[in-house]
This record gives C-alpha cells, sequence and structure tokens, in this order.
C-alpha cells in the first residue's frame, strides 16, 4: 500500500479538511445543541491528548492540510494547550496550511495571545445574541460580557476572528442588522447558519426554531446590495458581499442548499469515531486501531477504509414538515 498517497473518496474528492472535536464538554449548555443536565463521556473513552496528536498527525502525513479543532468547548479541556502546541509542529514544517479554531469565546481572554503565538491565526466564535438576557437564556449558562471581552483578546492578539450566528426564528429575527453593524464596527466576518435537525433536546421544536437564510438574505437585500461571490473552501458556505460595507457575509444551509458535490472534509469525534459526512450515521471507529498499535500502519489503513466510504451527500429535508434524515446524536458530540 502506498502510505503517502492522498486521501480520495470514492467520488474523486481529495480529503484536505479535518474537524476534530477534543472534548464533549463545554461551559455553556446552548438550547440546540446540548441537554440542560448533559451526561458526559467516561473519561476512559476518549482519546487522550497524545492519542489527538498521533491521530491529527497521521492526516496531515495522509495530505489533511486544515485542520479545525471543536468541542463542546474545545479551551475548556486540561492541558489542550499541549496538543495546539503539538500541532503547531505542523505548521513549521508547512505540512499542515491552518490550524483553526471554533469556540465558544468565554475562555478567550486567558488564551488567545498563546494560540496566536504558536501559529493560529483565524477563529470562528459562536454568538447568537448581542443582548445579555437572550443569551443568558440561550446559552443556559453563559455571561455575555465575558464572550465579548474575549473576542476582543483576540482581536487584540492579531487574531482574525469570524462570528458564527445560528439563526433562530422568533429569537434572534430582530437582531440581524444590529449583529451585522456590529461584526461590521469590528472588521469581523459574519456567517449564519440554518438550525440543523440533531439530537432529541426534549424542549426544543426544531420546526418552530427554523428561520431559511433564504428569507434571512433577503432581509439584508432590503437594506444592501448583496453580490454573490465565486469563493469556495470545500464547505458548506456560500458568501456575499455587502456592497455599502464591503463585509463578507456568508450562508450555511444544510437544509435547503446541498453542498455536498465539492465536500472535501470529515470529522472526528473526541472518542475516535470519524464521521464521513454530517448527515449520515456512518462512522468508522480510528480509536481501536490507534490503541491496539502502536504502529501508524494500521491507523492509516483504518483512515484509508473509512475514506472510501465517504456517501455522495446527505439527506436534511423539513419541506414535508417532519424531519427526514434527522440524527440521533447531539451536535456536542461531532463538533457542531
Amino acid at each position: 500500500m502506498n502510505t503517502t498517497a492522498p486521501l480520495i473518496d470514492p467520488f474523486a474528492r481529495a480529503i484536505s479538511y479535518l474537524r476534530v472535536s477534543v472534548t464533549d464538554r463545554c461551559d455553556f449548555r446552548c438550547v440546540y445543541c446540548m441537554a440542560e443536565n448533559m451526561t458526559f463521556l467516561p473519561k476512559a473513552e476518549l482519546l487522550s491528548l497524545e492519542e489527538l496528536d498521533r491521530l491529527c498527525s497521521s492526516f496531515v502525513n495522509l495530505g489533511v492540510k486544515k485542520l479545525r479543532i471543536t468541542g463542546g468547548e474545545p479551551l475548556v479541556r486540561r492541558g489542550i494547550m499541549t496538543f495546539f502546541e503539538a500541532m503547531g509542529r505542523h505548521l513549521e514544517t508547512g505540512a499542515l496550511e491552518e490550524l483553526t479554531l471554533t469556540t465558544n469565546g468565554s475562555q478567550l481572554s486567558r488564551f488567545a495571545q498563546p494560540l496566536y503565538d504558536l501559529g493560529m491565526r483565524r477563529i470562528n466564535v459562536s454568538l447568537d445574541t448581542l443582548k445579555d438576557d437572550k443569551f443568558a437564556a440561550i446559552t443556559r449558562w453563559g455571561r455575555l460580557p465575558q464572550v465579548l471581552a474575549g473576542i476582543e483578546a483576540a482581536r487584540a492578539a492579531g487574531l482574525r476572528v469570524k462570528i458564527n450566528v445560528v439563526a433562530l426564528k422568533g429569537f434572534n429575527e430582530d437582531e440581524l442588522f444590529d449583529i451585522q453593524s456590529w461584526c461590521a464596527q469590528h472588521d469581523m466576518d459574519l456567517t449564519f447558519i440554518e438550525v440543523m435537525p440533531m439530537g432529541d433536546l426534549g424542549n426544543e421544536d426544531r420546526l418552530d426554531q427554523y428561520w431559511p437564510l433564504s428569507d434571512l438574505r433577503a432581509r439584508l437585500a432590503t437594506r444592501f446590495t448583496l453580490t454573490d461571490l465565486t469563493e469556495r473552501t470545500g464547505g458548506p458556505a456560500r458568501y456575499v458581499r455587502l456592497e455599502e460595507t464591503g463585509q463578507k457575509i456568508g450562508f450555511i444551509t444544510p437544509l435547503t442548499h446541498n453542498f455536498c458535490e465539492s465536500c472535501n472534509r470529515v470529522r472526528l469525534t473526541c472518542t475516535g469515531q470519524l464521521y464521513m459526512c454530517l448527515g449520515q450515521e456512518d462512522m468508522a471507529d480510528l480509536r481501536a486501531p490507534l490503541r491496539n498499535s502502536d504502529d501508524d500502519a494500521l491507523l492509516q489503513e483504518a483512515i484509508r477504509n473509512a475514506i472510501a466510504r465517504k456517501p455522495k451527500g446527505h439527506d436534511f429535508d423539513y419541506s414535508r414538515q417532519k424531519v427526514a434524515g434527522q440524527m440521533s446524536r447531539h451536535m456536542s458530540h461531532t463538533g457542531g
């Protein structure tokens, strides 16, 4: 077997982007992501930081160029900076082109500068409202001033910040232009995400929360001239530029827009499960080959076998007023 050949799936897509959940734990309990009283995984099931290093390094050796670290909240994992520093060595050699992070922002005041110093240049911060009371309600445990201070620390450190906003009907519709204006004022990119049918949280009806981004985009167009951009990252976002402000706005519409044709990514959970598609239940267990052998040959073979099963696309659909393709796992399990 050629151990250096790049990862190519059955549809001739090169897999160059790995999203890695380093923990299922979080210091928030966002209503669309977690139940309030979550049962977290036993420590023994979680990959150690050393195992995460070995796994991610194997993917980098197989041609992955972009690594996005997610959670839960990745920055609440004890000792996580040792893992980031380990990945920083791949940035130094050029084997890894980008190391990024998706965070709720709560810990950025502590970690923004160290992250920049090891080579990170961009981060995504999840933030769905700029109002204290609504922020407390949707995150259950979060405090908005702490997050805003973290965002400011990230910008001061030199990190490029993109704000991710989940579009929630009846919750943040009235803040559309406030959030857009705030991001423009601070020179931050902005991406809106349609709520997805994942996990049974017991107290939230996803159909009631569903705010189509086609509607959100139409509202933006009442005040701004929107120019579609041809930019593609291999991911789900489609971008426009607001001509009046120069802002770049992204739209992630997993329910109303099929973005699978150019999918170049896979997702690794904190327990070593590799999901080849966010919208499918199929996964490959990489923890067993990782722990069963000190030699990476077994692990690389398992990775290649998994990529050979990557499907062409997924099937989320709200059109019949029921959720087809609904996933049974929480968003926090696969890292958002």
